[in-house]
C-alpha cells in the first residue's frame, strides 16, 4: 500500500485562520507531534533545536541543525540548516523578531522555550495546542485510512494469539514480546512494549510486564499497538488461562457490555462526556463503579494519547473524523482487572468500529 501524501500547505493555511482569530503573530513548532503534521518531517529529539516557525503572513522557515538536514524532505517551508558554532534560538528569534504574541509547541522543551523567551522579552507566549487540537482532532481520509489499516494489523494479532502464544507457565514480559514481534509481523513500522498483566497484576491498569508467570485460572489483560505510517493502533483484550469462575466472568461481561454501551453512544454532536457516561454506566448499575479508575478514552493519531478525550467534564461535541478509543475497564486490588478497547471513528450519522477482533472471553490455555 503506498503512503498518502498530505496537503502541509493547506493545513498551515487552516492554522493561519485560527491564528488570526487568536491574534497570533507566529507559531513554532520544535519536537512533537505537530511537527509533522504540518511540515511531513519527524524531528530526532536532540539537544539541538529543531524549530518550524510560521508566521501569520509570509513564508514559514524549518531550523534544523545541519547534520540532519539531509532528512529533510522537500516542503511547504524554507529550510535553514544551522552548523555546530550557530546559534540557533538567536536565529529562531531574529526570524520571529516583532512578533507580539508567539504560540509555541506543548512538547517545546524548556531549554528552548526559556532561551527563546529571553532572546524576546516583550512577547506573549500561549500553547500552540489551543491552535491545533482542533485542526488534528478531526481526521483527513487519508489519516483513516492509516488508522483503520493499524487497526486492522492489531487484529490479526488478535486472531492468532489463542493459536500461536502460550500463557501459562511464561513470565508475563516474555508473552509481551510475543506480541510485539508479532505486531511488526503483521504490518507495524515499529510497536510499544505490550502490557501483559496476569492475576491480580490486571488491578494496574498500566502495569508493566514483568517476571510473574502465568498461572491457570489467570485472567490476563493485554494492551498493545504500534505505528502504521505515523499513525497509531491502540487495542486492550483480556484472555483466560483455563476455565473463568463465576465472578470472572460477571466482570467481564459487565465490561464487555460497558464497551458495547460506549460504542453505540457514538454520533456526531453527541458531547465526548456523554460516551463516557454510556460506558460508566453499566459498570456503576452492575455494582463496580468505583473500580472504573480511568477515562473511558483518548484520541488516537500522531500520538497515542491525543484530544479529544473521552471524559467526564468534557462537552465537545464529536464530529466526524474525530477518532478515539473506547476501553472501559474494572479493576479489583488482590484479585484481576479487565479492560475491552477498541479504536472508534465518528461518521455522518454515528461510529465506526476500527477494531472487529472478537471481545469474548477467549481461553488461551
Amino acid at each position: 500500500m503506498q503512503a498518502p501524501r498530505f496537503d502541509h500547505g493547506a493545513r498551515i493555511d487552516r492554522l493561519r485562520e485560527q491564528m488570526a482569530r487568536r491574534y497570533v503573530d507566529v507559531v513554532m513548532l520544535s519536537v512533537g507531534s505537530d511537527l509533522p503534521y504540518f511540515s511531513g518531517y519527524e524531528a530526532t529529539p536532540l539537544e539541538r533545536l529543531t524549530m518550524l516557525v510560521i508566521p501569520a503572513e509570509g513564508d514559514s522557515a524549518l531550523f534544523v541543525p545541519e547534520l540532519e538536514a539531509a532528512r529533510v524532505e522537500p516542503g511547504d517551508f524554507d529550510l535553514v540548516a544551522w552548523g555546530e558554532t550557530d546559534d540557533a534560538i538567536r536565529l529562531v528569534a531574529q526570524f520571529a523578531g516583532g512578533s507580539r504574541h508567539v504560540a509555541i509547541g506543548d512538547h517545546t522543551w524548556s531549554t528552548f522555550l526559556l532561551g527563546l523567551q529571553a532572546e524576546l522579552p516583550e512577547t506573549i507566549w500561549s500553547v500552540a495546542s489551543t491552535l491545533t487540537k482542533p485542526l488534528r482532532m478531526r481526521k483527513e481520509p487519508a489519516e483513516i485510512g492509516l488508522l483503520r489499516q493499524a487497526a486492522e494489523s492489531a487484529d490479526r494479532v488478535l486472531a492468532r494469539v489463542p493459536l500461536e502464544i502460550r500463557f501459562s507457565g511464561r513470565k508475563e514480559r516474555d508473552v509481551a514480546r510475543d506480541f510485539q514481534e508479532m505486531t511488526i509481523a503483521e504490518g507495524h513500522d515499529l510497536a510499544w512494549t505490550a502490557i501483559v498483566a496476569s492475576g491480580p497484576n490486571g488491578a494496574s491498569p498500566h502495569h508493566e510486564p514483568g517476571d510473574r508467570v502465568i498461572e491457570e485460572g489467570d485472567l490476563v489483560v493485554c494492551d498493545f499497538g504500534g505505528r502504521i505510517g505515523g499513525y497509531y493502533s491502540d487495542v486492550s483484550r483480556t484472555v483466560i488461562v483455563g476455565a473463568p469462575t463465576p465472578r470472572q466472568t460477571e466482570v467481564h461481561e459487565l465490561v464487555r457490555a460497558a464497551n458495547e454501551a460506549g460504542r453505540a453512544a457514538v454520533a456526531p454532536g453527541v458531547p465526548c462526556e456523554q460516551i463516557d457516561r454510556a460506558a460508566r454506566r453499566v459498570i456503576e448499575d452492575g455494582g463496580y463503579g468505583g473500580h472504573f479508575i480511568h477515562r473511558t478514552g483518548h484520541g488516537i493519531g500522531l500520538e497515542v494519547h491525543e484530544h479529544p478525550y473521552i471524559v467526564e467534564g468534557n462537552q465537545l461535541p464529536l464530529a466526524p473524523g474525530m477518532t478515539f478509543s473506547v476501553e472501559p475497564g474494572i479493576y479489583l486490588p488482590g484479585e484481576f482487572g479487565v479492560r475491552i478497547e477498541d479504536i472508534v471513528v465518528c461518521g455522518d450519522s454515528g461510529g465506526e468500529d476500527l477494531n472487529q477482533a472478537t471481545r469474548g472471553l477467549v481461553d488461551v490455555s
